[in-house]
């Protein structure tokens, strides 16, 4: 709800406006999502009042500090959220949905297809229960870069933007918020339309559409109709697009490709973002070495791209995203 919506439905059950005031800076200034934490509420409303509807499952924290955690929905369906910390920030990785539909051949969140989308309170409940399990700490940066596809979830993936956005609810600027796709022009244009200054980052993982037609085998469009969907994403929001890379040793890590993916990138205002693939053990894919990596950098920045090596968080605490829930899929079958 937006803070207008809140305050009418506290007056709906007879409640002073003034109590949506107190509710929000419980939720969103405290963190606190337990009503019957609210002291300052009365006891009718705390016993009528639904912040979630969900509840963490399990927790896995990695050595580096990453955390993980597995949700469990008001139906029993499962998603993952993470929390990244880094000096000075923590950011969130959020899912859009429960699994996936686009199957990309590395990806574990895919491989048991769709089973549904989340609504925006589910999406934004993860991002309640990250700041729970770490103490109340505030969460300065969000991706939607978890389960699913954002953009093929775009109404409830564009309300979370704007309750994060809100300066009534979580209050983060919009520069903070990174909307991840791997590539749908037609939701693309229509995101650029929107009155959002998102960072948008594409899935590319791949310099031409032969290759890229076998990592993502469902995505649409091909490379230059996302390209094109991404120069309007620059035009109209003035922001800089990012291209994600995941490296698969022996696949899409050779000179030839960091080739063509320098020419794909100085063709948009934009930067390059590589990640090393976390291995998911039955779908026959490796990890580049370190060598591999700087090699395939070097070789951007020599082409004069803006190139960054993420730095690979969580591998030991089943990070990649769908990793979690399909290991206890599979401990439960």
């Amino acid at each position: 709800m937006t803070i207008p919506q809140l305050r009418l439905a506290v007056e709906a059950v007879s409640q002073p406006a003034y109590r949506a005031a107190q509710i929000a800076d419980w939720v969103y200034g405290k963190g606190v999502h337990a009503p019957a934490a609210m002291a300052n509420l009365p006891s009718a409303l705390r016993e009528g009042l639904v912040v979630v509807t969900s509840r963490v499952a399990e927790r896995r924290e990695s050595t580096d500090g990453t955390l993980k955690l597995l949700i469990e929905l008001s139906d029993g369906e499962q998603i993952e959220a993470v929390r990244i910390p880094a000096e000075g920030r923590a950011t969130a990785c959020l899912s859009t949905q429960v699994g996936c539909a686009f199957r990309c051949a590395f990806c574990a969140t895919g491989q048991a297809g769709l089973r549904r989308n989340l609504s925006a309170s589910e999406i934004l409940e993860q991002l309640l229960h990250l700041r729970t399990a770490c103490g109340g700490e505030r969460i300065s940066n969000v991706v939607f870069m978890g389960m699913g596809e954002p953009l093929a979830n775009y109404d409830a993936t564009v309300a979370a933007v704007r309750a994060l956005i809100d300066p009534e609810r979580f209050g983060l600027s919009a520069r903070s918020v990174t909307v991840s796709t791997l590539g749908i022009p037609k939701a693309i244009r229509r995101l650029a339309a929107e009155d959002l200054p998102v960072t948008l980052a594409i899935s590319l993982h791949a310099p031409n559409d032969a290759l890229r037609r076998r990592l993502l085998p469902r995505a649409p469009g091909t490379i230059d109709e996302v390209l094109r969907a991404a120069r309007r994403f620059y035009e109209a929001r003035h922001r800089e697009v990012t291209l994600e890379y995941v490296l698969l040793a022996g696949v899409n890590d050779t000179p030839l490709c960091a080739e063509g993916l320098a020419r794909l990138a100085k063709s948009l205002r934009c930067s390059v973002n590589l990640i090393r693939y976390n291995p998911v053990s039955p779908l026959g894919y490796d990890r580049p070495s370190q060598s591999a990596t700087k090699a395939f950098a070097a070789r951007l920045k020599g082409r004069g791209v803006n190139v960054h090596v993420r730095r690979s968080r969580g591998l030991d605490a089943d990070a990649a995203c769908g990793q979690l829930r399909t290991r206890r899929d599979e401990q439960t079958a």
